[in-house]
């Protein structure tokens, strides 16, 4: 649904794109994850033909969004930057306005889309009177009505309070399994992109650092978590038995090689040691994300984090 092959953008002297290639296949929501400036908005801008790269190119649905840009996006719908509404007006009567830029759209498509983002019992309400979680469901309304098969969504849960994340994160979820609409999320949000995501990409500082199925950046760490009655007596005996070779935090243990978490609950048991619970530990997101972000910085960068 989305090729990008080798782009980059400069604002004058300043890259904020370097070199990217991404890859988004039908089907999939896809989260693409960075800090504030690592070049997602920039990214998103040129998949929507609002920002021209400076070099490389872009295919949406198939077709190269330089040469080809309504072709390209016939089939997408987006929130990219804030929605700008007419407050006096309904927001049927805004969808109805929005809708005609792009052609003529029956009442009962925008009935549906209203009803498809929990709107249909304030649809014919004046905007002013909105919340911002409203608002928030009236643009993914409008990104909907000329029925896309690729969703771009640049911070679609910006300054929503936790029950308004929560309606929006199940509104995208039905999208894709229930539509079957291919999603692009661009979030800072880690915990959104772990309930929505199966494949991620990371940039920073206009580069990317990571691309691959979100079950990669998730993989079980080397400590396993062991509850128990007597922690500090259990990991002697383990340790004693050549079963661990170390533990921390008086929850986690690391076993040495060749043993299952399986012979240690039975080996405890033998021994009358009662396990209440026992389970690898796995990589957050958070954790995954930070250390890449680490890893790839630049000592320019770090200078500048402490100035």
């Amino acid at each position: 649904m989305i090729q990008i092959n080798d782009v980059s953008k400069s604002f004058g002297r300043r890259l904020a794109v370097d070199h990217l290639t991404l890859d988004v296949p039908r089907g999939v929501t896809f989260g693409l994850l960075g800090h504030n400036g690592a070049g997602k908005s920039t990214a998103i801008g040129m998949m929507l033909g609002q920002v021209w790269p400076s070099s490389g190119n872009i295919r949406i649905c198939g077709q190269d969004i330089s040469h080809h840009r309504d072709a390209a996006l016939s089939k997408v719908g987006a929130i990219f930057e804030a929605p700008v509404f007419y407050d006096y007006l309904s927001g049927r009567r805004n969808l109805e306005i929005l809708a005609g830029y792009s052609g003529e759209t029956p009442p009962v498509r925008i009935q549906e889309v209203a009803e498809w983002v929990g709107l249909s019992g304030r649809v014919d309400s004046k905007v002013q009177t909105y919340s911002h979680g409203m608002r928030a469901r009236l643009a993914l309304a409008q990104s909907l009505l000329p029925r896309p098969e690729l969703l771009i969504l640049d911070e679609p849960t910006n300054g929503l309070d936790p029950e308004g994340i929560h309606e929006m994160r199940e509104t995208i979820r039905r999208l894709n399994t229930d539509l079957r609409l291919t999603i692009l999320l661009s979030s800072h949000l880690l915990s959104e992109v772990e309930h929505l995501c199966s494949r991620i990409a990371v940039l920073h500082q206009g580069r990317k650092i990571f691309d691959g199925p979100l079950s990669e950046a998730r993989q079980p760490q080397g400590w396993v978590r062991l509850v128990t009655d007597d922690f500090v007596t259990a990991t002697d005996w383990l340790s004693s038995q050549g079963l661990i070779h170390s533990h921390k935090e008086g929850a986690k243990i690391a076993l040495t090689e060749g043993t299952q978490t399986g012979t240690v609950v039975k080996r405890l048991v033998q021994a009358g040691f009662t396990v209440h619970e026992i389970a690898h530990e796995e990589q957050t997101l958070e954790h995954f994300y930070l250390s890449l972000v680490r890893a790839n910085r630049t000592p320019s960068s770090i200078q500048e984090s402490h100035s």
